[in-house]
C-alpha cells in the first residue's frame, strides 16, 4: 500500500462533486470550521461565486473567512471589503468573518523558514478549530499560479503579513500597501514560509479542495483579468496542500489544450513552481503523491 499522500480527482465540476471530493478524504473537520475562499476583486469575472461554494460550506457547517488585501482596490480596508462582500453575495449567503477586520494581528511562528521567522494573520483565525481551504486554481501575476499554498499564505495573511511576504520580510508594520522588493525566488519562498505557519497551526485539522476552472493566467485579485485560456479540468482534494498544488500543475502539463503553453508561460516567468518545492523542503507536504480518479 502506497504511503504517498492521495490526491482525489473528479473531472465534472459541480457543487455536489466538491462535496464528493472532500468526502473522499475520509476526515471530519472538528469544532468550529473556517472555510477560506477568495472573495474576488471588484471587476473580476473569474472568481467562484458563493452559490457554487454554498453546498460545501453548509456540509461542514463552516464560516467563510477572508482577509483584507495590501494593494489598492476595493478590498484593502475593512469598510470597503465588507461592502464588496455584500455586493458579491458572500455576506448574504454565509456568515462571513473578515479575519483582520480589527487588529492586533495573530503572529504565528515559522519554523526553520527560508526567509521569514513569523507570519502575521488575521487575529480571528484563533476562533477556529479547523480549516477547509477552498481554492480556485488559476494563474497569478506574482506567484505564477494560485492554489492551496497561496490561500494558506497570502490568503490568510493580514495586511502586515502580506507586506512582509511581498518584501521578503523587509518592511515594517507601518505599510498598508505592499512594496514588491522581493525577487521571484524570495517571494515564492516567503509564500512557502507563511503557508507552513498556518499548516503547523491547524495540524491535522485541515483539508484542501481545489477547483480547476476559469483557468485564466490572472488571479481573482485582478480587477482587470484575462479571460480563461484553457478549458476546465476538474476538482481535486487532498489532506496535503503541496501534493494538491503539484497534482494541479501536473494536470496542466498533461493537458493538450491549446492554451496550456500560455498558462505555463506565466507560471515559468514568475518561477511559480518554486513555491511547491520550497514548501516541500519545509515539510509542509510531499511532491510525490498518488492520484485517484473518482
Amino acid at each position: 500500500m502506497s504511503d504517498k499522500p492521495k490526491v482525489y480527482f473528479i473531472r465534472e465540476i459541480t457543487p455536489q462533486n466538491v462535496i464528493r471530493a472532500y468526502g473522499a478524504l475520509g476526515k471530519k473537520l472538528p469544532g468550529k470550521v473556517a472555510v477560506k475562499v477568495h472573495s474576488g476583486e471588484a471587476g473580476n469575472q473569474n472568481f467562484l461565486r458563493p452559490e457554487f461554494m454554498k453546498p460545501m460550506v453548509d456540509y461542514v457547517g463552516g464560516t467563510v473567512v477572508e482577509c483584507n488585501t495590501a494593494y489598492v482596490g476595493k478590498r484593502n480596508s475593512t469598510k470597503k471589503h465588507v461592502k464588496l462582500l455584500k455586493e458579491h453575495g458572500w455576506s448574504d449567503t454565509f456568515d462571513v468573518d473578515l479575519l483582520d477586520a480589527e487588529g492586533p494581528d495573530l503572529e504565528l511562528p515559522v519554523k526553520n523558514g527560508h526567509i521569514l521567522s513569523s507570519d502575521f494573520v488575521g487575529k480571528n483565525l484563533a476562533k477556529y478549530d479547523s480549516l477547509l481551504v477552498l481554492s480556485h486554481f488559476k494563474g497569478h501575476p506574482m506567484g505564477g499560479y494560485g492554489g492551496a499554498l497561496k490561500q494558506l499564505s497570502i490568503g490568510c495573511a493580514s495586511i502586515k503579513g502580506k507586506c512582509l511576504i511581498h518584501s521578503a520580510g523587509k518592511v515594517g508594520s507601518q505599510l498598508t500597501v505592499w512594496v514588491n522588493t522581493a525577487s521571484n525566488k524570495e517571494f515564492t519562498e516567503c509564500m512557502a514560509d507563511a503557508a507552513s505557519a498556518v499548516v503547523d497551526y491547524f495540524g491535522d485539522n485541515a483539508a484542501y479542495v481545489s477547483v480547476m476552472c476559469n483557468l485564466s493566467v490572472d488571479c481573482d485579485c485582478c480587477a482587470v483579468a484575462e479571460d480563461p485560456c484553457m478549458k476546465d479540468i476538474g476538482i481535486l482534494s487532498s489532506s496535503d496542500p503541496v501534493a494538491l498544488d503539484k497534482a494541479c500543475m501536473d494536470l496542466i502539463y498533461a493537458s493538450d489544450d491549446p492554451g496550456r503553453d500560455h498558462f505555463l508561460a506565466r507560471v515559468h516567468r514568475q518561477d511559480g513552481e518554486h513555491t511547491i518545492e520550497a514548501a516541500a523542503e519545509l515539510g509542509v507536504g510531499s511532491m510525490e503523491y498518488e492520484l485517484v480518479e473518482l
